[in-house]
């Protein structure tokens, strides 16, 4: 009881951790619902977030839930997950570096009964983090200086609950309960250098309260004595999380700092509700003597079906709205090759019982930018799963895994990010019973 009350304070801690702290200073996570989290656990991450058909005894898969009825009978495992990440922005001549890093998750699972395995933890769904200007010279004598002012913080995250069980054998099937919630800011400000002009902000933000449910299935034939191949398919609902975004207009008297400020949010009484939308994903891993693992998944989320808040004024700027309105959002498409080869998982040796770990991925974007296209994104990464070898336990892992990320669309900014994520799994052995002679 002791050890699950520390679990939970453990979780509690790190939830006010993602709060308080954003993984992005993507320029790019001004739109849509910001940078979307890979949602993957620390082994994972070292295969560029390939998990749809894995099932590991002594790893949690939160991106398949019927992973879990794989679960070891007598472990309580707990993940958690940090990351830091160097940002090279390339736009024309123009280069510049910046730093991050962040909280990344915090899972844990157990057996509950036979053939069931329960899950639950706190990770990130879209990051928002950025800050930038830009200024021209306007009016007949060139004199005056007008700057926009582009800023925003705030995210996504959720809690969630899993179960997967194993009804037949070979076939698995589970879900996600989560709890999404988060807020963010967005601001856009225009200034002058002229005292007599005054400056005018535009302000937008939601607050997300709300829940979501994933399913998964997985099905595992045996090929040969030392083969078997796991086909994994995940189902997401699409569904309204709310979240009342707002638009606030504010208007500064640049003399007398008096601000007057418009309110928009949705017409006739109405709010409006931000929305995620449904996600698909089928994957394959193939398993040679549990010492390779070899895998791809694809995933298709269905944003081009998802409505925007958008802001509109007429030529004239006598009427202002802000409502929902489709077209903004494209599908998104992913594919992710990875593979994990362990030489002899039961080796003494610890080098043998290493697991080497490498994916690539390519992405499309979800939104538009303009009516085009945004960035399209390429990922590579090489990760290690180091066994944490002690007086009492041999089951622990610490996963290493370091990632380059290309965000680039035709005639915007280009992003390389290099990352380096950690994550340590503690595997406890709870629900043994031990026997005294």
């Amino acid at each position: 009881m002791k050890r699950y009350l520390a679990t939970a304070i453990v979780i509690a801690v790190s939830v006010q951790a993602a709060l308080a702290q954003s993984s992005t200073n993507s320029p790019y996570s001004q739109y849509g619902l910001g940078i979307l989290s890979d949602q993957s656990s620390g082994f994972s991450r070292g295969m560029n977030g390939l998990s749809l058909g894995f099932h590991e005894h002594n790893q949690v898969n939160y991106l398949n839930p019927a992973s879990y009825s794989s679960l070891d009978s007598l472990s309580f495992i707990f993940d958690a997950g940090v990351s830091g990440q160097v940002t090279n922005f390339k736009e024309g001549g123009n280069r510049l570096n910046a730093n991050s890093s962040s909280f990344e998750y915090v899972m844990a699972g157990f057996r509950a009964l036979r053939h069931v395995g329960v899950s639950f933890g706190v990770l990130p769904y879209t990051n928002i983090g950025y800050s930038y200007s830009s200024s021209q010279r306007v009016g007949g004598s060139g004199t005056t200086v007008a700057t926009n002012t582009y800023s925003g913080t705030g995210g996504l995250h959720q809690i969630y609950l899993g179960v997967g069980w194993e009804p037949l054998r070979g076939l698995a099937v589970g879900v996600n309960g989560s709890y999404i919630y988060g807020e963010y800011t967005r601001t856009v400000a225009n200034s002058y250098s002229d005292s007599y002009a005054n400056t005018l902000t535009k302000r937008y933000t939601a607050d997300v309260r709300n829940f979501k449910i994933d399913f998964g299935a997985q099905y595992t034939a045996r090929l040969t004595k030392k083969d078997e191949l796991t086909l994994g398919v995940t189902y997401g609902l699409g569904r309204k999380i709310g979240g009342d975004p707002k638009l606030e207009i504010i208007s500064t008297n640049a003399q007398t700092k008096v601000a007057d400020t418009a309110t928009f949010n949705g017409s006739n009484g109405g709010k409006l509700q931000l929305e995620i939308p449904r996600t698909l994903g089928v994957g394959l891993m193939l398993n040679h003597d549990n010492s390779l693992k070899l895998g791809v998944d694809y995933t298709l989320q269905k944003w081009g079906s998802v409505e925007m808040p958008v802001y509109q004024a007429s030529d004239a700027g006598q009427k202002v709205t802000y409502s929902m309105r489709p077209g903004y959002y494209s599908d998104r498409h992913k594919l992710t090759v990875g593979a994990d080869f362990c030489p002899q998982g039961q080796s003494r040796r610890l080098m043998r019982r290493v697991h080497y770990r490498a994916g690539v991925a390519y992405a499309t974007p979800y939104y538009y930018i303009n009516g085009q296209d945004g960035p399209k994104e390429l990922s590579a990464s090489l990760g290690f799963g180091i066994p944490i070898i002690n007086g009492y336990n041999n089951r622990s892992q610490l996963n290493v895994g370091v990632q380059w990320v290309r965000q680039s669309a035709r005639n915007y900014i280009t992003e390389n990010s290099f990352r380096l994520n950690i994550g340590i799994t503690f595997n406890e052995r709870w629900f043994a019973k031990w026997k005294v002679e």
